[in-house]
């Protein structure tokens, strides 16, 4: 049985490589309550969440990472994020007839954006990268060499009961250094080329199935592997009353009213956990400081 809801982080000993292993069941279910999805709809979204956990994993931030596909294709929005806590939530947005599984049947011409956003929104850090490649996690291996100029291997697999993915990466030569081992590089680059191939032959029934210690066993129980121990990963929506007025503010009052009048209220539902907030005449009269009547419909992020 997998380890449920957690990222798990090992390193090699013996060379410039580390890796990442997620698996998202609770969580990914939470999410999946809130909104009906084809089947390959939501096996790219959740092959995009457990991304999210794993990108989120490589760097030392307090924020957000959101992984965003756009297109022209039938999937035509994904959005994939994941705070530095470990908090998750993703949406997509689909249309017309889905033909094929591949990334250019689904989404079709594109762009994949990584975006860091610290807490506070005063720092942000975008990298993009075209769609390219058969899956969303050869995209993602592009975006690494161009943006991150870090070899990386991702294995990403999602259907109804669950999310997983595991990531290999190679280090720079300082990383090495600086755990004070002399490395050879030719051994380094044999190392890499090796244990990408014996990632290979992981198949997507036992990413899902085995627990971390199996998957690791099964694949380099001929390396030293240091595993440390497990982060928990859980849905958590960032929505709040306190956004929403801030959209209907900068909705506008005039917009604002018209919608309180023709329904009675403003109804405004996320987007990500599709929870309802609702303002009555007296909201938006101390929304917007002055007296109204009125109602409607809108989402938020």
């Amino acid at each position: 049985m997998h380890d449920p809801d957690c990222l798990r982080r090992f390193v090699f000993d013996q060379f410039p490589i580390r890796g990442h292993l997620v698996h998202l069941d609770a969580a990914w279910l939470a999410l999946l309550e809130h909104r009906h999805y084809p089947p390959v709809i939501r096996d790219t979204l959740g092959q995009a969440l457990a991304a999210s956990v794993l990108l989120a994993a490589t760097v030392k931030f307090e924020g957000v990472l959101s992984l965003q596909l756009q297109g022209d294709g039938p999937l035509y929005l994904m959005l994939a994020q994941c705070s530095h806590g470990l908090g998750v939530r993703g949406v997509a947005r689909h249309r017309d007839a889905i033909r094929g599984h591949s990334m250019g049947d689904l989404a079709g011409n594109g762009n994949l954006t990584v975006t860091l956003e610290s807490q506070d929104s005063e720092q942000r850090y975008q990298g993009i990268v075209p769609l390219s490649g058969e899956r969303l996690a050869d995209c993602l291996q592009v975006y690494f060499e161009n943006s991150e100029q870090l070899p990386t291997r991702l294995w990403l697999h999602a259907d109804e009961r669950g999310a997983c993915g595991m990531m290999l990466q190679r280090l720079p030569g300082e990383s090495a250094r600086e755990r004070n081992r002399i490395i050879d590089q030719a051994a380094a680059d044999d190392a890499w080329k090796r244990v990408q191939l014996i990632g290979g032959t992981l198949t997507a029934q036992e990413l899902y199935a085995l627990s971390d210690g199996e998957i690791l066993h099964r694949l380099f129980n001929e390396d030293d592997v240091r595993v440390f121990e497990p982060a928990p990963v859980f849905f958590r929506c960032r929505c709040s009353r306190e956004r929403v007025s801030g959209m209907l503010r900068a909705l506008g009052e005039a917009e604002s009213r018209s919608v309180l009048v023709e329904r009675g209220e403003v109804e405004v539902r996320c987007d990500f956990c599709n929870r309802a907030y609702v303002f009555d005449a007296v909201d938006i009269g101390l929304l917007f400081k002055s007296d109204l009547a009125g109602g409607s419909g809108g989402s938020t992020h």
